[in-house]
């Protein structure tokens, strides 16, 4: 049985708490129990013993060198369950029953996922040859239009880690290009993707926010190939940008 939190200055246990788990929730990378105790004001032996106690709820884990945390696994889960309350599917379907209707092509609404994503709806194109994708599954965000475009806006250490699986992945991986090309998708905010993994299938992405700033997810208009171009990606990913920037206005209504 884990040993209670200790009552000090006055403060909650449960605030306390839960200001260590805002802060790792803000922070783009690991933290250890002395900038913690710095950034709140606490004692070094309270940080540590609120660390032992989520990490034995695995709402935090270790880093493998075992002297700084990132969020664990439970954390994730809570994140996932935060996605199904605040009904994003419900918000974003008239906003890609219209997207369908302006561009004739699929529209999908992505959402972010701990470190992956996952398809959470989609609307088909009318066209005879369309792109079609699986709802539920978990994809990885170094790959693709609606991953790229959520992880633009992710803090560094969700690059840092794209990159590195990228690397692994390709021996000839160019990661001054792909940096490069995650500052483009913020400048002019959407994604692009054409024939990407010789799929046949091409998308523009752009993500959507809450109330705070954080992506939460993308919503892509997709198809095949031969029906995108990109020397006339604008006015394509101008419509994509606009349904994006009408569910993020949804979620802060």
């Amino acid at each position: 049985m884990s040993e209670p939190l200790p009552e000090t200055g006055g403060t909650s246990s449960a605030d306390r708490v839960a200001d260590v788990l805002l802060l790792f929730a803000r922070s783009d990378t690991p933290l250890g129990v002395s900038m913690i105790a710095r950034q709140l004001s606490l004692s070094k032996a309270v940080v540590h013993r609120i660390l032992r106690s989520l990490v034995s709820r695995s709402l935090l884990k270790t880093v493998p060198e075992g002297s700084e945390y990132t969020l664990g696994p439970a954390a994730i889960a809570l994140s996932a369950r935060a996605f199904s309350q605040v009904d994003v599917r419900s918000i974003a379907a008239p906003v890609l029953r219209r997207l369908r209707a302006q561009t004739q092509e699929t529209a999908t609404v992505s959402v972010l996922t701990g470190k992956e994503r996952i398809y959470l709806d989609q609307f088909e194109s009318p066209q005879e040859v369309k792109m079609i994708v699986e709802i539920g599954v978990r994809l990885p965000l170094h790959s693709g239009a609606s991953s790229r475009a959520i992880l633009a806006f992710l803090p560094g250490s969700f690059i840092d880690d794209a990159v590195h699986d990228l690397r692994a992945m390709h021996t000839d991986f160019d990661e001054d290009a792909y940096r490069h090309e995650l500052d483009l998708i913020r400048e002019r905010g959407y994604a692009l993707s054409l024939n990407e993994r010789n799929t046949g299938a091409a998308a523009i992405a752009a993500p959507f926010f809450d109330a705070a700033g954080n992506v939460m997810g993308s919503i892509s208009s997709s198809g095949p190939a031969f029906r995108y171009s990109f020397d006339t990606h604008q006015e394509h990913g101008a419509l994509v940008v606009d349904a994006a920037r009408a569910i993020t206005d949804g979620l802060r209504a």
